[in-house]
């Protein structure tokens, strides 16, 4: 019999196998090609609700500025895209060959510095990882050594957030503006545009996914995530204790960094664009929505809200177009009156009990003929 890993109990290691095979066979066998890659577009915000958990679930540091590292990680991932997509021969017709076409329209001339490590497909993936990081290290350390938190922080992220997007904006010559960067064709010469790679990257997303959640499981599971828990209920206490606070919450604040600018990348690879409107203050707020709905205290229940929020959000906005937003910010309040710990905390109180009821009573269930032949076979006498 297979054993768990020592950072996953039985139950996370059920849910963990219930998740892969919703995402890698039921959608996939039930979902049409274009259903399914919009299920890959909902799985990249669920890197974000992840890393979420672990923020504000776990350490009680809420972020209203994950879109910030999304669009990080995706614009790193449309650079390389865009670059591969540029080539001379494809834009020869340009005043300046070699270069995007949205820089050649702005009348630049030359490739700007910042862009050159993204030639690199492997300098590309270590920078979609490094570049957040070191934003969320500075942000953090410019926060959390002064003791700035809760509703502050919160406040300072999201305003962090829509600077990013008014930067973007404005600066179109370097970042494409408003339109985002857009005609991503090829992944070292493979052809990203064609169901087929559509499909396979559904899969790779998947993947990925599972290993983002097994590290959350890891962090939370090991002697950091309960001194997380501890920080979160006693801040004060912890620090009295000799701990230092501020290295363990900026730890975590790069660790959901990071996980959001994996989802970034995936995004860009599996709908063939990145915009700053999915870097602003209203994707950063959906985002919490989706953690919020799952339940901030569980991981798979950040990709299940993920997944629930998002489906919603496409069925409301193609029966009601005007009114998908209203529905959106309802489910919130909803949750958030009547269900505090979301749909993970549906599962732990209502359903939960109700299975492990069943299996007691079928346990106890005197007709049971295994039950039986085990009584008789303990009240015989011992040759």
């Amino acid at each position: 019999m297979t054993r768990a890993p020592s950072f996953m109990d039985r139950k996370d290691l059920l849910a963990l196998a219930a998740v892969a095979a919703l995402l890698l066979i039921v959608f996939p066998l039930a979902l049409d090609g274009f259903r399914l890659n919009l299920v890959g577009k909902y799985l990249t915000y669920a890197f974000v609700a992840v890393g979420l958990v672990m923020c504000w679930g776990y350490g009680g540091i809420l972020s209203l500025g994950q879109g910030l590292f999304f669009g990080l990680g995706g614009y790193g991932m449309a650079m390389y895209l865009k670059l591969e997509a540029s080539s001379v021969e494809n834009t020869k017709i340009q005043s300046t060959p070699g270069i995007p076409d949205f820089m050649d329209w702005n009348q630049l001339t030359e490739l700007p510095w910042f862009w050159h490590p993204f030639h690199s497909f492997p300098l590309t993936l270590i920078l979609i990882v490094l570049v957040p990081a070191a934003f969320a290290l500075l942000i953090g350390s410019a926060m959390f050594k002064r003791r700035v938190s809760g509703v502050y922080f919160a406040i300072i992220t999201q305003a962090l957030a829509a600077i990013a997007t008014i930067l973007i904006i404005g600066q179109q010559g370097y970042t494409g503006g408003v339109n985002g960067i857009t005609d991503l064709r090829t992944l070292m010469g493979w052809d990203i545009r064609t169901d087929s790679a559509k499909f396979i990257l559904y899969f790779v997303n998947a993947i990925l996914l599972m290993g983002v959640i097994c590290c959350a499981l890891f962090v939370r599971s090991s002697k950091l995530g309960r001194i997380l828990v501890a920080m979160r209920e006693k801040e004060d206490r912890v620090r009295f204790s000799g701990y230092s606070v501020a290295n363990f919450q900026i730890f975590v604040f790069c660790l959901g960094a990071v996980f959001a600018a994996i989802g970034g990348a995936m995004f860009t690879l599996q709908v063939g664009f990145m915009s700053p409107s999915l870097v602003g203050i209203v994707p950063s707020i959906e985002m919490v929505i989706f953690t919020a709905v799952g339940g901030r205290l569980s991981i798979f229940g950040a990709v299940y809200g993920t997944l629930l929020v998002n489906f919603a959000k496409t069925s409301l906005s193609e029966s009601f177009p005007e009114l998908w937003l209203l529905g959106l910010g309802g489910l919130f309040i909803a949750v958030v009156l009547f269900f505090p710990n979301g749909l993970a905390g549906i599962w732990r109180d209502y359903v939960q009990p109700s299975i492990d009821r069943v299996f007691r009573l079928r346990s106890k269930d005197p007709t049971d003929p295994g039950q039986n032949v085990a009584k008789q076979a303990a009240s015989m006498p011992a040759e």
